[in-house]
């Protein structure tokens, strides 16, 4: 059953229930009293290691905390922008789809983990990382190969990186009852966001909470639109306002989180309802207008764990996800369509790790995820698939030298409803982690890692009709990668506080490549085999803080990423070794947080490189590298025991003409203003 919000339905009364819950939960505060901190005081980070607990090989890029906030960022799209080693797709405006690309891998090979459970979308592969704020999210991590720590799920070990997204988890000082935060915000193309988010003590062992976010925007923005020929002569200079952009959301989730004896468990319930308009490419100076989509994306999940003695322990994971899209194109230039997409799928995972003697473990997960998917398309497959992952993994830890290996077994099942036999593939992904601290500390560290991926193609890969594949081969691909970390921490009264450099250099290699294509419409795709595409790339990251006087705080991180991904498939094309579309060679950002007292600046870049758009390397598919310059300003300060912050944003500064994904132009310079508040 789908239940159907309308934008000023949904937005009355999310305000209405605001201010109701508000004003309730403000009569119940305790009124006893509370002691605030005037300064910002900074512990030192303190790591709690059990003995099952095996330290991770290959270390993640993370944002969290108060770097999330102050970013100018909305979505997990966002920030994940400020990673090394991600390419990010992006059609455009606030509800353009949003996808990240991994190592030149593409998006199916990036698992997109929420508080652990994997997101899954077996009909096309693409987790739009848009519909994910960021108002609840504590931080954000992102592991080349795998995250190298056994104790986890059977999928975890199968992809060639991981995305995990995790949320905020109530914390309780003595005395607190409940947490409430309200963010509101509004920015350029009428643009308003809230978010509301409540956490309730129900007793000493468990805690809940509830997180609501609402957007509108009519998605109209100012863009230049400009072509040449093949002579340099101007063939179409146009500025003009994108239309059918519009979009509004309705996100709701909750939570329930419990400690037990050696362990915890976790309940979450999640709801997404969009309505959007799909603006569509710009062809030849000419707009369409007639595509819209529906989203109606509901999912439960519960996460349990136990320790049993010092040697064993067991995590029990369980999912039900229904995803509900409805995608109209109105245009009469095309072909008139009125699609709708049901899809389901049902996860169950054990993961269980043993302690050999105290520096060796071993592990065994299982994972079985059921998905479905129907559609009112004519001559459909309706194609059922049962997915079946077995891991078996070890970890040695000799104090200076850390080794893990895994293997991993895809058992795969398609039913389709008008076939007799099911079509199954079974393929084996082993992995090798390996690192060396030579000082016996983490200050330097050296590590390498080996391994192999599979994916298997999608359900719209296969099967859609008109454009479904059924030849299409599954994608292999085999990951080698080496790196090191430095880094230093300085005690006061020096004024350089931290400092960390990790760098990697990696070559991969793809075999039956699947590659889509948007063709014409956003919403639908042209799939094919590249085959072979050799990647070799470096990825640099740095970080400092420093202290120059008493309050103030300036930190910098930089990010650079050098990737040359070519297809090396058939010596007789056209496109032999060219570079593989929309891949830059040359791509990094920047980021500057100025902090003293109630106030932080903060300045980000964010570059990518030349690139193609098509196959062939030729002029006529060449695209100009862009940049983007955003500067936040938030000040905070205490009204009684309330703490509020203000925030300005200025996006793409220096107003900036460009596009990410051909002929889908990108916002010039936007505002935005927000409050928040916090009890």
């Amino acid at each position: 059953m789908c239940i159907h919000f309308y934008p000023r339905v949904a937005g009355l009364l999310f305000c209405t229930l605001v201010s109701l819950f508000f004003c309730t939960t403000s009569s119940l505060a305790q009124q006893g009293d509370v002691v605030y901190l005037d300064t910002i005081m900074k512990v030192n980070e303190v790591v709690v290691r059990g003995r099952l607990t095996v330290q991770e090989v290959v270390p993640s890029q993370k944002l969290s905390g108060k770097q999330l906030e102050r970013l100018n960022t909305h979505s997990v799209a966002d920030a994940l922008r400020y990673f090394s080693g991600l390419q990010l797709k992006d059609y455009g405006g606030v509800g353009g789809i949003k996808t990240v690309n991994i190592r030149s891998m593409g998006t199916n090979h990036l698992g997109i983990y929420y508080d652990g459970v994997e997101l899954g979308n077996a009909q096309n592969g693409q987790i739009d990382l848009g519909q994910f704020s960021l108002d609840n999210v504590q931080e954000i991590s992102l592991y080349n190969g795998q995250r190298s720590a056994i104790f986890q799920t059977a999928s975890d070990f199968g992809n060639a990186g991981s995305v995990y997204i995790r949320t905020r988890m109530p914390r309780f000082l003595n005395g607190e009852t409940y947490h409430m935060k309200w963010k509101l915000k509004y920015g350029s193309s009428n643009t308003l966001r809230l978010s509301g988010l409540y956490e309730q003590r129900i007793s000493d062992k468990v805690s809940a909470s509830l997180s609501a976010g609402f957007l509108n925007s009519d998605g109209k923005y100012k863009f230049r639109y400009r072509r040449l020929n093949f002579d340099k002569s101007v063939a179409y200079d146009t500025t003009a306002t994108r239309q059918n952009g519009d979009i509004w959301a309705l996100r709701l989730e909750g939570n329930v989180h419990g400690y037990l004896d050696g362990g915890y468990w976790n309940v979450k319930m999640y709801s997404y309802n969009s309505e959007r308009g799909i603006p569509g490419a710009i062809v030849n100076n000419v707009w369409r207008r007639g595509e819209r989509q529906w989203d109606h994306n509901y999912f439960a999940q519960a996460t349990w764990q136990r320790n049993y003695g010092s040697r064993f322990s067991t995590r029990l994971m369980g999912k039900y996800a229904w995803y509900d899209t409805r995608y109209v194109n109105r245009d009469t230039t095309q072909m008139m369509v009125d699609n709708t997409f049901k899809q389901q799928e049902f996860y169950l995972s054990t993961s269980n790790v043993y302690e050999i003697l105290p520096s060796w473990s071993m592990s065994l997960a299982y994972d079985m995820r059921w998905n479905k998917l129907n559609a009112n398309l004519q001559r459909f497959a309706y194609p059922t698939r049962w997915s079946h992952l077995v891991a078996l993994a070890t970890a040695l830890d000799l104090s200076r030298i850390k080794l893990q290996a895994s293997l991993l077994a895809n058992i795969i099942d398609d039913h389709l409803r008008y076939a007799d036999d099911p079509a199954t593939l079974t393929k084996f992904t082993p992995a090798l982690f390996a690192s060396w601290q030579p000082f016996g500390n983490d200050m330097l560290a050296v590590r390498a890692f080996a391994k192999r991926s599979f994916r298997m193609p999608t359900f719209n890969d296969l099967y859609y009709t008109e454009i479904g594949n059924a030849l299409l081969k599954p994608e292999a691909a085999t990951q080698y990668n080496i790196g090191l970390t430095l880094r230093k921490q300085y005690d006061k009264p020096a004024w350089l506080r931290s400092l960390r450099l990790q760098t990697d250099a990696y070559y991969n290699t793809v075999h039956d490549k699947i590659v889509a294509y948007p063709k014409g419409q956003q919403f639908r795709w042209t799939m094919l085999n590249l085959g072979r595409v050799h990647i070799k790339g470096i990825d640099v990251e740095a970080e400092a803080t420093v202290a120059p006087v008493k309050d103030l705080n300036i930190t910098t991180r930089l990010q650079y990423t050098y990737q040359d991904a070519r297809d090396v498939t058939d010596p007789k094309t056209s496109f032999y070794r060219d570079q593989i579309p929309y891949i830059p060679w040359h791509s990094g950002s920047a980021i500057v947080d100025i902090s003293y007292r109630n106030w932080d600046l903060t300045y980000s870049f964010i570059y990518a490189g030349e690139r193609y758009n098509q196959q062939e390397n030729i002029r006529y598919n060449h695209m100009q590298p862009w940049y983007t310059n955003d500067i936040t300003l938030m000040y905070r300060f205490r009204w009684g025991k309330t703490l509020c912050k203000i925030t300005a944003e200025v996006n793409n500064l220096f107003d900036q003409d460009y596009d990410v994904i051909l002929n889908y132009p990108m916002p010039k310079r936007n505002y935005a203003v927000s409050l928040d508040i916090s009890l």
